[in-house]
C-alpha cells in the first residue's frame, strides 16, 4: 500500500497542495512526455505524405494504435485516435446512431455530458432518447435496461463503465448482451476505468469503447475510440480519410505517441496498481470515519467501484464549503456552480440522494502519485475543517 510513498514525487506536484483530482486530471507522465517530444522536433512529418519525412511519424502512430489495442484486448486496425474524450463519445453515439436503422438510443442519467447530450442531439435527427434510472449505488438491472429496449428499434445503448463522481463501475458484459439481443450496438465510455481496472473488449462483448489521454497520464487534447471489427459508423469529421475514413485530419503525432506510451505502463502495472489504489482509498475512508464517526456517508457502491476513487458525504458541511477551507487540498465537490449559486450533483440525485446529501458531497481521486501519507495527512485536514 505505501510502495510509492519513497518515490520521487512528480515535478508537477513537488510543494503543491494534496492533489485528490485525478479523476479530472492527471499529470503527464514523464516517459509519455519523452515519447511525444521527438514528433515536435525532428520527425515533424506529416505520417499521410508519400515521402522520407512521414516514415518515422508514421511508424509511431500504429505503434501508438498497437499500444493503446494492448491495454483493451482489441486489434490495432479497431482502434481510432480522437482529440479527446468528448469527440470520441459523440462519435460513438451520434457515429453508430445515425449509421443504423434503428430510431432509439438508451443510455443512463449518471452518464457524462458528452455521452447525454450527444444523445439529446439525435431528437432533431427522429431519435427517441431513453434515459435509464440506477439504483442507490448508482448501477443499473439488466432486467431494467432490457424492459428499455426495443426490438429492432434500439439503435444504440450507452452506458460508462466506470462513473466519474462515484467511481461506480457497471456490469458491462451482462448490458452489453442485453443490447444485442435487441440488436443494438453497445458503447461504454471508459475514460475513467481505462488504465485503472484490467479491460478486455472481447470480454466485455463492446462494440465501441473510448478512452481519453488525460485520465491515464498522457497529455489532454488526444484519445481513442474503439470501435469492433464490422461496426457501421457515420463519421463527423470529413475530409482526408483517415483513421479509416471515421476521422478526418492529420493526425496529432506528437500526442498520439503519448497516448500509445500511457498506454504501455497502464498495461504493465495492472492489476498491481488497482491493488494499490484500492487500499489507499479504502484507508482514506476508513481515516475519515475514524475521525469523524457516524459523519461519513458513502456514495456510490461499496464493492464494484473504480479502484481510486471515493465519494463521501459529511454530515453538516457543504462540500464547496469543505474544500474551500482546506487549501491544502486540490480535490472536486459532487455538485456543479452555476452562476455562483451550488447546484446538487444531477448524478447524485439521479441515485435517489436528498439535495441536502448531494451537496454536502465531496469527490477524493487518488492516482499513480499518491502516498499513504499523503492519504492520511489529507484525511486530518478534512477532518480538521469539517469539525
Amino acid at each position: 500500500m505505501s510502495e510509492n510513498d519513497g518515490a520521487q514525487a512528480h515535478p508537477a506536484l513537488a510543494g503543491g497542495a494534496l492533489y485528490l483530482d485525478y479523476n479530472a486530471t492527471t499529470p503527464v507522465d514523464p516517459e509519455a512526455l519523452r515519447a511525444a517530444l521527438p514528433y515536435l522536433t525532428t520527425h515533424f512529418g506529416n505520417p499521410s505524405s508519400g515521402h522520407s519525412y512521414a516514415g518515422e511519424p508514421r511508424r509511431a502512430v500504429e505503434r501508438a494504435r498497437g499500444q493503446v489495442a494492448g491495454l483493451l484486448g482489441a486489434r490495432p486496425g479497431e482502434i481510432v485516435f480522437t482529440s479527446g474524450g468528448s469527440e470520441a463519445d459523440t462519435l460513438a453515439v451520434r457515429g453508430a446512431a445515425l449509421g443504423s436503422p434503428g430510431r432509439q438510443v438508451v443510455t443512463l442519467a449518471t452518464e457524462h455530458p458528452a455521452v447525454l447530450r450527444s444523445c439529446e442531439s439525435l431528437r432533431a435527427d427522429g431519435f427517441t432518447v431513453t434515459r435509464v434510472p440506477v439504483d442507490p449505488h448508482g448501477r443499473v438491472d439488466p432486467d431494467v435496461l432490457h424492459a428499455a429496449v426495443r426490438e429492432r428499434q434500439t439503435a444504440l445503448v450507452s452506458i460508462a463503465y466506470g462513473n466519474s463522481e462515484t467511481g461506480t463501475l457497471q456490469p458491462i458484459a451482462e448490458l452489453a448482451a442485453v443490447a444485442h439481443e435487441s440488436g443494438a450496438l453497445f458503447h461504454t465510455d471508459a475514460a475513467q476505468a481505462a488504465g485503472k481496472v484490467p479491460l478486455d473488449v472481447s470480454a466485455l462483448g463492446v462494440d465501441l469503447l473510448t478512452m481519453v489521454g488525460h485520465k491515464m497520464y498522457a497529455p489532454k487534447g488526444v484519445g481513442a475510440l474503439y470501435v469492433r471489427s464490422g461496426t457501421r459508423l457515420h463519421p463527423l469529421i470529413h475530409g482526408g480519410g483517415q483513421e479509416g475514413g471515421l476521422r478526418a485530419g492529420t493526425e496529432n503525432v506528437a500526442l498520439v505517441a503519448a497516448l500509445g506510451k500511457a498506454a504501455e505502463l497502464a498495461r504493465l502495472e495492472l492489476p498491481g496498481s488497482a491493488v494499490r489504489l484500492a487500499a489507499l482509498r479504502d484507508l482514506l475512508h476508513a481515516e475519515l470515519e475514524a475521525r469523524l464517526p457516524g459523519r461519513v456517508h458513502l456514495n456510490g457502491h461499496p464493492a464494484e467501484r473504480l479502484p481510486g476513487t471515493l465519494n463521501v458525504s459529511i454530515d453538516g458541511v457543504g462540500g464547496r464549503a469543505l474544500l474551500a477551507a482546506v487549501p491544502g487540498i486540490a480535490a472536486a465537490t459532487g455538485s456543479a456552480c452555476h452562476e455562483g449559486v451550488d447546484a446538487p450533483s444531477p448524478v447524485l440525485l439521479a441515485m435517489g440522494l436528498p439535495a441536502g446529501r448531494a451537496s454536502e458531497a465531496v469527490r477524493l481521486s487518488l492516482g499513480r502519485w499518491s502516498t499513504e501519507r499523503e492519504v492520511r495527512q489529507a484525511a486530518r485536514l478534512i477532518a480538521e475543517a469539517a469539525a
